[in-house]
């Protein structure tokens, strides 16, 4: 009797597996037979050129920045977009921060749109054609900034230039908020968010750059993917210290700092934060997941059951999707004597933190201490921010911008995800609850690993579409 039970039960749990699967279909996507969108590619693709052969290289230091070329940049602006400056109210401060106001229909529920001028340092020698030369070459514009994030840049003020020019109105009011020091986590974004704040302003959806329409992201699934992020990880910056006897080299103790230090950061590269399915994931699963094969399917429709077995696959995947997680630690900075033959009294190294949205810098502060467990290292937070908050897949404005998305690359699958690196946006989750992030251009794995690295460039025909994009969406809006 009992193995009858048991049977029957192992049928029912079978059942409703597929069940579960034969239900999990996927989600409506938006019907991508949009109206035609006329874009001047030509003049993007010089716009963006201009640009990019200004070396706007930011510094940590305001002091370094060379302020001649960042001023060129704005002078440049002026002279691509005349109609832009003059239909809306501009304004420069905080160093390098750009703000425009461009008056809509209505002042409630305003869009804030941004993008970030300055770029990271180039390495001269390693790039095939000059970091900032600006110049097509089988089909591709090279330079530093064409994919971070001039190009998004443009895509703003190239769409509102032409739409002013047919005398367009959006529905809401509009801001660009253009930063030039978000490579190096400057004041900017912050100072816009602070006078937005004191003007009342609070805005119904905020867009940066983020994710991006790609390929092969997803087991099984061919079609491409538009990523659109609904939050981003927290930064976070701590110092491990280790402490010894120091002295001649000659003379050392069973452990010295830099052992103990080794020691510490094995302790904590062991002992990895939890995984688990954050809202995200969740949502891009259900999105995504329906147009796996079967078999995938079939896990991605019972999370109830194969959760556990998908975050512990994570960690031995490792890659994008092990980062979206959980939260993620890496030492990337260490330290200790000067001299070869001279033991450190301490020996100090840094790992960079990025925190889901159930990790708080406490938390991470704590996990740390106790992985380490020794009294002769000091773990210390140099700086931390906790995770965005996740913005509203079911609102209006996700909606809109995912039928953009969906009309300007047709065929893709718009989902959700994690952001896991960060952008200026996280600020205005202060004043924002639909903060999103997306990069608007198509791009192979290989061309996102173009970002910040040597040899960075787009093909002219993602200008176009980038355009296209903003286009689409600033009629939307």
């Amino acid at each position: 009797m009992i193995g009858w039970i048991l049977l029957g039960l192992a049928v029912c749990f079978v059942a409703v597996l597929l069940v579960r699967t034969a239900q999990f279909r996927p989600k409506a996507q938006q019907n991508a037979t949009p109206q035609a969108c006329p874009v001047d590619r030509d003049t993007a693709v010089a716009h963006l050129a201009e640009m990019v052969k200004i070396p706007t290289v930011s510094s940590p230091d305001p002091s370094k920045f060379d302020e001649a070329q960042f001023a060129a940049f704005r002078a440049l602006l002026r002279r691509q977009y005349p109609k832009v400056f003059a239909a809306c109210t501009y304004e420069e401060f905080d160093h390098t921060e750009m703000l425009f106001h461009w008056k809509g229909e209505t002042a409630e529920s305003p869009v804030v749109l941004m993008a970030h001028y300055d770029v990271v340092p180039v390495v001269p020698e390693r790039w095939a054609h000059p970091p900032f030369c600006g110049e097509v070459f089988d089909g591709e514009l090279w330079g530093r900034g064409t994919l971070d994030t001039k190009i998004t840049l443009l895509g703003v003020l190239e769409s509102a230039e032409a739409l002013l020019a047919q005398g367009f109105v959006p529905k809401h009011d509009l801001y660009f908020a253009f930063a030039g020091d978000e490579e190096v986590s400057g004041t900017g974004a912050p100072a816009a968010v602070e006078l937005l704040r004191s003007r009342g302003v609070t805005p119904g959806m905020v867009l940066d750059e983020g994710g991006a329409v790609v390929d092969g992201i997803f087991p099984g699934v061919t079609s491409p993917i538009a990523v659109i992020g609904i939050g981003e990880k927290g930064p976070m910056n701590v110092q491990v210290t280790a402490k010894s006897t120091g002295g001649h080299a000659s003379q050392p103790p069973r452990h010295s700092a830099v052992g103990i230090l080794s020691r510490a950061i094995v302790a904590c590269e062991n002992h990895p934060f939890r995984a688990e399915l954050t809202d995200p994931i969740r949502a891009m699963l259900e999105t995504v997941g329906p147009h796996a094969p079967f078999g995938l399917r079939l896990v991605f429709a019972n999370l109830w059951c194969f959760g556990g077995l998908i975050t512990a696959a994570s960690q031995k995947l490792g890659g994008e999707l092990n980062a979206m997680m959980r939260t993620t630690m890496a030492f990337t900075m260490a330290e200790g004597s000067k001299q070869a033959n001279v033991l450190p009294n301490e020996a100090k190294a840094t790992v960079n933190l990025r925190l889901i949205n159930s990790t708080t810098t406490e938390d991470a502060l704590a996990h740390l201490t106790r992985v380490i467990n020794d009294p002769d290292v000091e773990v210390k937070m140099l700086e931390g921010m906790n995770a965005s908050p996740y913005a509203d897949t079911a609102s209006v404005e996700y909606r809109l911008l995912a039928e953009a998305v969906a009309e300007t690359w047709q065929g893709c699958i718009v989902s959700p995800y994690l952001m896991i690196a960060c952008s200026d946006s996280r600020h205005f989750s202060k004043i924002c609850n639909n903060v999103f992030k997306f990069s608007a251009m198509q791009l192979s794995k290989a061309q996102r690993a173009l970002i910040h690295n040597d040899n960075e460039r787009i093909p002219v025909t993602e200008i176009g579409k980038t355009v296209e994009f903003f286009t689409r969406l600033l009629q939307k809006l």
